[in-house]
Protein backbone atom coordinates (compact mmCIF):
# COMPACT_ATOMS: atom_id res chain seq x y z
CA UNK A 1 0.00 0.00 0.00
CA UNK A 2 1.67 3.09 -1.26
CA UNK A 3 2.29 6.02 1.36
CA UNK A 4 0.07 9.38 0.98
CA UNK A 5 1.43 12.08 -0.84
CA UNK A 6 1.33 15.87 -0.74
CA UNK A 7 -0.88 16.70 -4.02
CA UNK A 8 2.04 20.01 -4.44
CA UNK A 9 5.27 18.76 -3.45
CA UNK A 10 4.35 15.02 -4.00
CA UNK A 11 6.64 13.87 -1.22
CA UNK A 12 5.06 11.29 1.37
CA UNK A 13 2.95 13.51 3.63
CA UNK A 14 5.01 12.33 6.73
CA UNK A 15 7.79 14.02 4.76
CA UNK A 16 6.03 17.30 3.10
CA UNK A 17 8.46 19.84 2.05
CA UNK A 18 6.27 22.59 1.40
CA UNK A 19 7.02 24.46 4.79
CA UNK A 20 10.60 24.80 3.22
CA UNK A 21 9.29 26.01 0.02
CA UNK A 22 9.71 29.59 -0.57
CA UNK A 23 7.59 32.43 -2.98
CA UNK A 24 10.04 34.19 -4.66
CA UNK A 25 9.36 36.80 -7.58
CA UNK A 26 12.08 36.78 -9.84
CA UNK A 27 12.23 39.61 -13.28
CA UNK A 28 13.55 36.30 -15.45
CA UNK A 29 10.76 33.81 -16.78
CA UNK A 30 11.77 30.02 -16.16
CA UNK A 31 10.73 27.55 -18.06
CA UNK A 32 11.39 23.94 -17.37
CA UNK A 33 10.95 21.48 -19.57
CA UNK A 34 11.36 17.94 -17.60
CA UNK A 35 11.66 14.92 -19.53
CA UNK A 36 8.71 12.63 -18.19
CA UNK A 37 11.74 9.75 -16.84
CA UNK A 38 12.16 12.54 -14.32
CA UNK A 39 8.27 12.79 -12.78
CA UNK A 40 8.52 9.91 -10.34
CA UNK A 41 12.03 10.55 -8.73
CA UNK A 42 12.67 10.94 -5.79
CA UNK A 43 14.65 13.91 -6.04
CA UNK A 44 12.97 15.78 -8.25
CA UNK A 45 14.74 19.08 -8.05
CA UNK A 46 12.96 20.62 -10.95
CA UNK A 47 9.77 20.45 -9.12
CA UNK A 48 11.04 21.88 -6.10
CA UNK A 49 12.21 24.78 -8.40
CA UNK A 50 8.87 25.32 -10.34
CA UNK A 51 6.79 25.54 -6.68
CA UNK A 52 9.86 28.05 -4.81
CA UNK A 53 9.07 30.55 -8.12
CA UNK A 54 6.25 32.45 -9.25
CA UNK A 55 7.58 33.23 -12.40
CA UNK A 56 8.20 29.83 -13.34
CA UNK A 57 5.98 27.13 -15.22
CA UNK A 58 7.23 23.31 -15.17
CA UNK A 59 6.57 21.22 -18.37
CA UNK A 60 6.66 17.59 -19.00
CA UNK A 61 7.32 15.94 -22.22
CA UNK A 62 9.56 14.62 -25.09
CA UNK A 63 7.92 16.38 -27.93
CA UNK A 64 6.49 19.83 -26.82
CA UNK A 65 3.71 20.30 -29.99
CA UNK A 66 3.08 23.91 -27.78
CA UNK A 67 6.85 24.31 -27.55
CA UNK A 68 6.24 28.02 -29.86
CA UNK A 69 3.74 28.97 -27.40
CA UNK A 70 5.85 28.37 -25.04
CA UNK A 71 8.84 30.12 -26.13
CA UNK A 72 6.83 33.04 -27.62
CA UNK A 73 6.05 35.02 -24.41
CA UNK A 74 5.47 38.79 -25.40
CA UNK A 75 8.11 40.78 -23.70
CA UNK A 76 10.70 38.27 -22.91
CA UNK A 77 14.09 36.74 -25.17
CA UNK A 78 14.12 33.35 -24.66
CA UNK A 79 17.16 31.27 -24.43
CA UNK A 80 18.47 27.72 -23.94
CA UNK A 81 20.73 26.72 -20.34
CA UNK A 82 22.79 24.33 -21.40
CA UNK A 83 26.15 23.73 -21.91
CA UNK A 84 28.20 23.30 -25.49
CA UNK A 85 30.19 24.57 -28.33
CA UNK A 86 27.94 26.87 -28.73
CA UNK A 87 27.34 28.21 -25.73
CA UNK A 88 28.10 31.65 -24.61
CA UNK A 89 28.93 32.70 -20.97
CA UNK A 90 25.02 33.67 -19.02
CA UNK A 91 26.25 37.04 -17.46
CA UNK A 92 27.74 38.05 -21.43
CA UNK A 93 24.37 37.06 -22.78
CA UNK A 94 22.43 38.78 -20.26
CA UNK A 95 24.17 41.88 -20.13
CA UNK A 96 23.97 42.37 -24.24
CA UNK A 97 20.17 41.95 -23.81
CA UNK A 98 20.26 45.82 -22.35
CA UNK A 99 18.00 45.20 -19.45
CA UNK A 100 15.07 42.98 -21.53
CA UNK A 101 13.43 39.93 -19.63
CA UNK A 102 14.79 36.80 -20.04
CA UNK A 103 13.18 33.94 -20.58
CA UNK A 104 15.29 30.79 -19.49
CA UNK A 105 14.32 27.77 -20.86
CA UNK A 106 16.11 24.67 -18.58
CA UNK A 107 15.65 20.89 -19.71
CA UNK A 108 15.22 18.49 -16.74
CA UNK A 109 16.43 15.25 -17.21
CA UNK A 110 20.57 13.18 -17.74
CA UNK A 111 22.76 14.71 -20.27
CA UNK A 112 21.96 11.73 -22.36
CA UNK A 113 17.76 12.68 -22.02
CA UNK A 114 18.50 16.50 -22.10
CA UNK A 115 20.44 16.40 -24.85
CA UNK A 116 17.49 13.80 -26.54
CA UNK A 117 14.62 16.90 -25.67
CA UNK A 118 17.21 19.00 -28.16
CA UNK A 119 17.50 16.43 -30.80
CA UNK A 120 13.27 15.97 -30.68
CA UNK A 121 12.70 19.75 -30.82
CA UNK A 122 14.23 21.38 -32.99
CA UNK A 123 12.62 24.98 -32.09
CA UNK A 124 14.68 23.88 -28.51
CA UNK A 125 17.93 23.44 -30.06
CA UNK A 126 17.85 26.94 -31.90
CA UNK A 127 17.63 29.03 -29.08
CA UNK A 128 20.98 31.06 -28.28
CA UNK A 129 22.65 28.70 -25.87
CA UNK A 130 24.36 30.11 -22.44
CA UNK A 131 26.15 28.01 -19.85
CA UNK A 132 27.09 28.74 -16.49
CA UNK A 133 30.24 29.80 -14.62
CA UNK A 134 33.31 26.59 -14.67
CA UNK A 135 34.02 25.68 -11.56
CA UNK A 136 30.46 25.69 -9.76
CA UNK A 137 30.26 23.19 -6.98
CA UNK A 138 27.03 21.19 -6.31
CA UNK A 139 25.92 20.06 -3.09
CA UNK A 140 23.90 17.18 -4.75
CA UNK A 141 25.24 14.24 -2.83
CA UNK A 142 23.42 11.30 -3.80
CA UNK A 143 23.55 11.35 -7.52
CA UNK A 144 27.48 11.13 -9.20
CA UNK A 145 27.75 14.30 -11.25
CA UNK A 146 28.07 13.04 -14.83
CA UNK A 147 31.34 15.53 -15.71
CA UNK A 148 32.66 18.31 -13.67
CA UNK A 149 30.67 21.05 -12.31
CA UNK A 150 28.08 19.75 -12.87
CA UNK A 151 24.90 20.54 -11.10
CA UNK A 152 21.15 19.53 -9.80
CA UNK A 153 18.28 21.37 -12.06
CA UNK A 154 17.44 23.75 -9.04
CA UNK A 155 21.08 24.61 -8.78
CA UNK A 156 21.61 25.88 -12.31
CA UNK A 157 18.01 27.89 -11.76
CA UNK A 158 19.59 29.55 -8.35
CA UNK A 159 23.16 29.88 -9.98
CA UNK A 160 21.92 31.45 -13.44
CA UNK A 161 19.15 33.71 -11.31
CA UNK A 162 21.47 34.98 -9.52
CA UNK A 163 23.89 36.06 -12.32
CA UNK A 164 20.96 37.82 -14.36
CA UNK A 165 19.31 39.34 -10.92
CA UNK A 166 22.58 40.53 -9.49
CA UNK A 167 22.69 41.39 -6.41
CA UNK A 168 19.00 39.77 -5.50
CA UNK A 169 19.63 36.31 -3.82
CA UNK A 170 17.44 33.26 -4.41
CA UNK A 171 19.62 30.96 -1.86
CA UNK A 172 16.43 30.16 -0.17
CA UNK A 173 14.93 28.25 -3.21
CA UNK A 174 17.60 25.71 -1.92
CA UNK A 175 16.12 24.75 1.64
CA UNK A 176 13.43 22.19 0.43
CA UNK A 177 15.77 20.78 -1.91
CA UNK A 178 18.68 20.70 1.34
CA UNK A 179 16.09 18.90 3.26
CA UNK A 180 14.80 16.36 0.69
CA UNK A 181 18.61 15.55 0.98
CA UNK A 182 19.18 15.00 4.62
CA UNK A 183 16.12 12.88 4.87
CA UNK A 184 17.69 10.44 1.84
CA UNK A 185 20.83 10.51 4.16
CA UNK A 186 19.21 9.69 7.39
CA UNK A 187 16.83 7.17 5.92
CA UNK A 188 19.28 5.35 4.24
CA UNK A 189 22.13 5.48 7.40
CA UNK A 190 24.70 7.43 7.60
CA UNK A 191 27.21 4.59 7.31
CA UNK A 192 25.76 3.65 3.98
CA UNK A 193 25.76 7.00 2.83
CA UNK A 194 29.63 6.99 3.27
CA UNK A 195 30.31 4.17 1.70
CA UNK A 196 28.47 4.53 -1.17
CA UNK A 197 28.07 8.18 -1.87
CA UNK A 198 30.25 9.92 0.37
CA UNK A 199 33.07 10.78 -2.24
CA UNK A 200 30.61 12.21 -4.44
CA UNK A 201 30.59 14.88 -2.23
CA UNK A 202 34.35 15.77 -2.68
Amino acid sequence: MSRPQCPRCSRPTSHCLCPLIPSLNSRTRVLILQHPSEVRHALNTARLAALGLSNAELVVGEVFGDLAVLLEQPGYQACLLFPGEPAQPLSEYAAAREGLPLLLVVPDGTWRKASKLLYLNPALAALPRVTLPEGCASRYRLRKAPMAGALSTIEAIVQALEIIEAPASFVELLRPFEALIEGQIAAMGVETYQRNHADKAD
